[in-house]
């Protein structure tokens, strides 16, 4: 069954680069395979198409014959070719495992059947964990801005929660505060209460970037322990 299973060769070009350049990579694709006797290769090809495009009609197809189970190799010429990001890279990469499809970028120089191609898996991984972090940490300060704007967010609040957390931090009490703040004892014990669950989130936010540079660490160590590996096989 495996031997009619088909290569896939994927390639791609954006509306500003010329027609050229997707016969290049062709190209450099065929070259590839003939060099490394693969045969029964199929060319999928989105021409003037933008990396960042969700859908594209040449790659939902060479993806609908990888979840068909119909494919067996995938070649592109490069990252940028394939992927719009990295969180995208890493998506398609974990459908291809768990296919059993290997993944070469010529450019790049890698197979995710090497030792090297496992670890470049991995860091690709935590990589994308700190796309997400980045994506989630501009939406927090765009949210942020827009309070300070005094833009309403959400569902408006009476109570003035700048004066009440100044006030709560000023240790007086409940009364005290309602009185100055002109609010209900139950605004108070709310604005407490989301000071509370800010304090946790933040706290929580520390600990998860500390465990993820840990994990980096140990990531990086383990593919430099690989790449050395790697160059001693090569040298023997």
């Amino acid at each position: 069954m495996s031997d009619d299973k088909r290569i896939a060769c994927y390639s791609r070009t954006s509306t500003a680069d010329q027609e050229t350049g997707l016969e290049s990579q062709v190209r450099v694709l065929r070259t590839w395979c003939e060099q490394n006797h693969m045969t029964n290769v199929e060319f999928y090809s989105d021409g003037g198409i933008s990396g960042t495009k969700s859908s594209r009609p040449a790659l939902d197809r060479m993806m609908a014959a990888v979840e068909a189970g119909e494919i067996s190799t995938i070649v592109v010429y490069s990252f940028s070719r394939f992927a719009r990001s990295t969180t995208h890279l890493l998506s398609a990469l974990s459908k291809f495992k768990s296919k059993g499809v290997q993944f070469i970028s010529i450019s790049e120089r890698i197979d995710t059947n090497s030792a090297i191609g496992v670890a470049i898996f991995s860091i690709l991984a935590s990589i994308a964990q700190l796309e997400r972090d980045l994506i989630a940490d501009r939406v927090k300060i765009g949210l942020a801005n827009a309070r300070a704007k005094g833009r309403l967010i959400g569902r408006k609040k009476m109570r003035d929660s700048d004066l009440i957390r100044k006030l709560l931090k000023s240790g007086i009490s409940y009364r005290q505060i309602s009185l100055i703040a002109k609010c209900s004892h139950g605004s108070v014990s709310a604005e407490r209460a989301a000071m509370k669950r800010e304090e946790e989130a933040l706290k929580a936010e520390i600990e998860k970037r500390a465990e993820a540079e840990r994990e980096l660490a140990k990531i990086q160590m383990k593919f430099q322990g690989v790449s050395t590996d790697g160059e001693q096989e090569v040298g023997g």
